[in-house]
């Protein structure tokens, strides 16, 4: 039986008001696929940048580091904020300034102008992870399952800008790229103030839950581990996504199209590929150990990332699919585990530190690419030693307490029974 939501001011919310939990989620997703669109757009627009600014595809990369460290160093403000003020907030902030930023970065004329844009897009773009995700887990009735519906969007944000991305700066202007998505989060964000106004969404309050008892010593290993994973998880994956469009550009000798077509439909298939997938890591993680779900997925992207290494044409879009599906189905069994071991009303500065690893730090991976290129004419290098921080991630999680994401819901449905009765 499901337990009541409670309203802004704590009063309680009928069952039957259901629909304010799946507009959260609604808009939490909506939210997980803007933020994720707008980083491979830049990279596939990047394509063509060193012709229009008359600069180097490496200083063509720099211009974004400053909104990709911002990106993770605001992060903790962003969730705590969250915290005090309101997910609800936060996010409408988020719509809509994400959305202004975009259109910003179609508008630039210069470098500098564009390099602003970017900035404004990375620290604006840092609200949604700590709160979206946090509001989601908190209203969600199956976390696992609403993750992995959140990973779907997520996946779909870079696996539409491929071919989005690519199509509109072939056929229309790069400019474009940047406009059209801008204007539809503004568009989500006026829709979303309208929801709150009208008391359709409500920020809500955690569902009743089970406490589940773990020992400190556990929850110490299970944060030391976690933080490495979430490290080398964005830096895989900020990585792989600044690196795919060049890596394609160059390996794919026509197979999917020219100019910024082709590079643009493989990281659409790539990254449509790892949405599909999204579900069933959700899946996964509500029904199994979350420590054998985090802890194989680590495992087996070691060697497609050494195969991504050397692969070309038709091969390397087939191991491109399946390394950046394995490095996002960790994300529902990580934010579970993270849920886990953080205390409610912490949630959301907790995510907020996380995103401070998994897109601070990973904020590198940016200007790495460019150096790794410049020094070697391609990426092969960077492939390698990714994978090889992949395997010390596999290693790293055998110290994981094994706890089963499908024991803590039958503990939360008892929970909610008792309060019922």
């Amino acid at each position: 039986m499901s337990v009541e939501p409670s309203g802004p001011e704590g009063q309680t919310i009928p069952a039957s008001i259901g629909g304010s939990d799946r507009l959260a989620v609604g808009f939490s997703c909506l939210g997980h696929f803007f933020v994720h669109f707008f980083e491979p757009t830049f990279f596939v627009v990047a394509l063509v940048l060193p012709t229009v600014l008359g600069i180097s595809y490496e200083a063509v990369l720099a211009l974004v580091v400053v909104g990709k460290v911002l990106l993770g160093l605001a992060a903790p403000l962003a969730g705590w904020l969250g915290d005090r003020w309101g997910a609800t907030r936060l996010m409408l902030i988020y719509f809509l300034g994400l959305g202004a930023a975009g259109i910003a970065c179609g508008l630039g004329s210069t470098s500098w102008e564009l390099g602003v844009a970017l900035t404004a897009l990375g620290l604006f773009g840092s609200i949604y992870h700590p709160v979206g995700i946090a509001w989601l887990v908190r209203t969600a009735h199956s976390q696992g399952k609403a993750l992995g519906v959140n990973g779907i969007f997520g996946s779909l944000g870079p696996a539409v800008a491929g071919v989005v991305a690519g199509a509109l700066t072939e056929w229309v202007s790069w400019r474009a790229a940047f406009l059209v998505p801008g204007s539809l989060a503004i568009v989500t964000g006026a829709v979303f103030w309208l929801s709150l106004r009208k008391g359709w969404v409500v920020n809500g309050k955690a569902r009743t839950r089970a406490v589940v008892a773990v020992q400190k010593g556990d929850t110490v290993r299970a944060f030391m581990v976690l933080a490495l994973g979430m490290l080398v998880g964005g830096l895989v994956y900020q990585s792989t996504q600044a690196a795919l469009p060049k890596v394609f550009d160059d390996r794919l000798f026509g197979f999917l199209g020219g100019g910024t077509v082709g590079p643009g439909t493989a990281v659409m298939l790539v990254y449509g590929f790892s949405a599909c997938f999204q579900l069933v890591a959700g899946h996964l993680a509500d029904r199994f150990s979350l420590k054998w779900v985090y802890l194989l997925a680590w495992l087996v992207q070691g060697p497609l990332l050494a195969m991504a290494a050397w692969a070309t044409g038709a091969p390397l879009v087939g191991v491109a699919m399946l390394m950046v599906t394995f490095n996002t189905s960790t994300l529902p069994a990580e934010n579970m585990l993270l849920a886990r071991y953080t205390p409610e009303k912490w949630r959301g500065t907790a995510y907020g530190l996380k995103f401070v690893l998994n897109f601070g730090m990973a904020a590198l991976a940016v200007p790495v690419v460019g150096m790794v290129r410049a020094a070697t004419g391609d990426l092969t290098a960077l492939f390698v030693v990714l994978a090889a921080l992949a395997g010390m991630v596999a290693l790293a999680a055998f110290a994981l307490p094994a706890m089963s994401g499908h024991k803590e819901g039958r503990s939360q449905m008892e929970t909610a029974k008792a309060g019922r009765s």
